[in-house]
């Protein structure tokens, strides 16, 4: 099998970041975006190219998909611990070439019309083409030390996409905000990256996911704290992917992303950068599944369960639309995780793995699609406010028709693309652990809730009295609207159980009826519920709102928790620990060495006299040292 033209696909977008980062002055912002659309549609048709070739030509041998790597040693530390750099050409890496390909191709089209008139258009651009690149670079990579490599890549390019508006001072905060908090999740990553380098003498995939191998039959070799050393190695490595998608309590940084540009929004929040999280545990599956009985797996599972639940209570009481759907991304990623942690019953290991890897597929599509529509909807009436929107379906009838698919799609109302991956998660929970089910199936009913609530209160609700009539977005932003609005219906068809699947065998997936019934049934609730409060002006919304009190209140402010991290860093670790360690440095080891450097001035000050150029000066001293001199010598001789 040749599949080496894959190495194009990420080469591409780098090759045009490099053009309009170095020629952006020269080049006129409206060909830089032709030049970054090109870009990635090239990228996009090899991406689908590998996929065709991978699943329907040259992958399935015997029944089961083939995994193919090209790569080249670029670092030796011993004999047998080294450092590739390649491409990983499996399942899960084909099928996330499709999804980032898809989706940026999408953003960039989005972005030409989007972003006219903006003067860092050509700027903005570049990056794009950059994140696209470590995207790329993120899911082909063969082992844990490149994926590190392009996970930091991912870290400081969405870090410039999200400070976009660098004279915007919430715009600064929150960039700074995201890059940090993923940074120390990230110093997990890599210490756990050290550990199993360590341990195993590997850091290659197919080496490590290899139940034959001495990694998962040697894994409780060492022990610390009860826990095997391998164990505590899967945890920090989820600690890492728990930041990058937003995990409980790692999650503060993902509403203040909101401030970057919206195309930024659909690009980091639908399928790239924050579903880096789910990917990186689920191509480490096999390690997290058999080590120590999958006890890692458990805490992939609890803290998905809970940041999904947190997420989607939080998002019903926001008023800006966009943070609803950073919080509905949060929420998704957790039932993507929780997905992963209760893979495995009745001898298939690829259970949840596989439901898992179909949400992040299906959520892509439909997740896009919402913030692209946000974005036409808050490009026509310059807000991002539901208090300064309402009945817009009159204004905008395709953002109207696409926002209600992608609504849908996330509701799991069948036979949108959200209800077939939905259902396979809730049966997986099911078999495994009834509270996570409960959970989920919970969660289902407030998605369900608060996406409509928006939708009700954009394109219905009350009649808005616009300064300026509102009126639909260019066909540069519409067209992705309904090729992902398209994608959000026709995904769910696709037999994903025969492509995607971390067990050997293979199995095929079947709807449980009953259990689909239950999760649809509670969806409809939800939006029943929405329309009762929001389809027209109310005050059902006020009153329940009131009727919650103080819950209603700590969950508008998403918990406190910003206020509570910003207690531990400013009047904690700053005030009464960085601060007197601040000031000894200052006084002690400063003063020391500005003392130090002070007298060396003062004693130079002093004797530079003696270097005056002068010479009677220089006779002076002569003559003055031979008397000293002649007096020592006759006083000691003397006695």
């Amino acid at each position: 099998m040749n599949l080496s033209f894959t190495i194009l696909i990420p080469l591409i977008p780098l090759s045009v970041f490099l053009i309009l980062g170095i020629l952006s002055q020269e080049i006129k912002p409206a060909v830089s975006g032709y030049i970054g659309v090109f870009g990635l549609f090239v990228s996009t048709i090899l991406s689908y190219f590998t996929a065709y070739q991978y699943f329907f030509v040259f992958g399935k041998l015997e029944g089961v998909y083939q995994t193919f790597t090209q790569k080249t040693v670029w670092m030796n530390f011993t004999d047998t611990l080294h450092i590739d750099m390649g491409v990983l050409i499996d399942p899960i890496s084909v099928m996330m070439l499709i999804v980032v390909s898809t989706i940026s191709l999408m953003v960039h089209i989005y972005s030409r019309g989007y972003m006219k008139g903006d003067d860092g258009y050509t700027r903005f651009f570049s990056y794009l083409s950059l994140f696209t690149f470590s995207m790329y670079g993120l899911v082909l990579a063969t082992n844990l030390f490149q994926i590190y490599i392009f996970w930091e890549l991912v870290g400081v390019s969405s870090f410039l996409l999200i400070g976009h508006y660098y004279t915007k001072p919430s715009a600064v905060a929150a960039a700074k905000k995201a890059f940090i908090v993923t940074r120390f999740a990230d110093l997990g990553f890599l210490i756990g990256i050290l550990i199993i380098g360590f341990y195993t003498s590997t850091y290659d995939f197919e080496t490590l996911n290899n139940p034959e191998g001495s990694a998962i039959l040697n894994w409780a070799s060492g022990s610390f704290m009860g826990l095997s050393i391998l164990t505590w190695a899967l945890i920090l490595i989820f600690i890492g992917g728990a930041g990058k998608s937003a995990m409980f309590p790692l999650h503060i940084w993902l509403s203040d992303a909101m401030e970057g540009p919206t195309p930024v929004s659909a690009l980091i929040h639908a399928a790239t950068m924050v579903v880096a999280g789910v990917y990186l545990v689920a191509r480490l599956f096999p390690m997290y599944y058999f080590v120590e009985d999958g006890f890692a797996l458990n805490v992939v599972a609890f803290v998905g369960a809970f940041s999904s639940l947190f997420a989607a209570v939080i998002a019903v009481t926001q008023t800006d639309i966009k943070r609803v759907l950073a919080f509905s991304t949060m929420s998704q990623l957790g039932y993507m995780m929780l997905a992963l942690g209760v893979s495995g019953y009745d001898g298939h290991e690829g259970v949840g793995y596989m439901a898992s890897m179909f949400h992040l597929f299906t959520h892509a599509m439909f997740k896009a699609l919402l913030f692209l529509g946000a974005g036409s909807v808050i490009h026509a009436v310059h807000s991002n406010f539901l208090k300064d929107m309402g009945g817009l379906r009159k204004y905008m009838p395709i953002t109207n028709i696409t926002f209600l698919i992608a609504a849908l799609a996330i509701a799991g109302v069948p036979p949108f693309a959200g209800f077939w991956s939905k259902d396979e998660i809730l049966v997986a929970a099911f078999e495994h652990n009834k509270l996570i089910y409960f959970i989920g199936i919970f969660v289902a009913g407030l998605t369900a809730f608060y996406m409509f609530r928006i939708y009700f209160g954009i394109f219905w609700g009350k009649e808005t009295k616009y300064k300026h009539a509102p009126h639909e977005s260019p066909v540069s932003m519409t067209f992705p609207l309904m090729v992902l609005a398209f994608l959000s219906i026709v995904v769910g068809f696709i037999p994903f159980s025969e492509f995607i699947t971390a067990d050997k065998a293979g199995f095929e997936a079947h709807l449980n009826y009953p259990l689909a019934a239950a999760a649809v049934g509670v969806g409809l609730i939800g939006v029943g519920l929405a329309y009762l409060f929001y389809k027209k002006e109310n005050d059902l919304a006020e009153r329940f709102s009131e009727a919650f009190g103080s819950f209603y209140v700590w969950t508008f402010h998403k918990f406190y928790f910003d206020e509570i991290y910003l207690f531990i860093t400013k009047k904690i670790l700053f005030q009464r620990v960085s601060w007197p360690i601040a000031k000894f440095d200052k006084k002690y080891v400063d003063g020391t060495m500005e003392g130090i450097g002070n007298k060396t001035v003062f004693i130079s000050h002093k004797i530079k006299g003696l270097q005056s150029g002068k010479f009677q000066d220089y006779a002076f001293a002569l003559v003055s040292g031979v008397v000293v001199l002649a007096l020592v010598f006759i006083y000691f001789l003397n006695y």
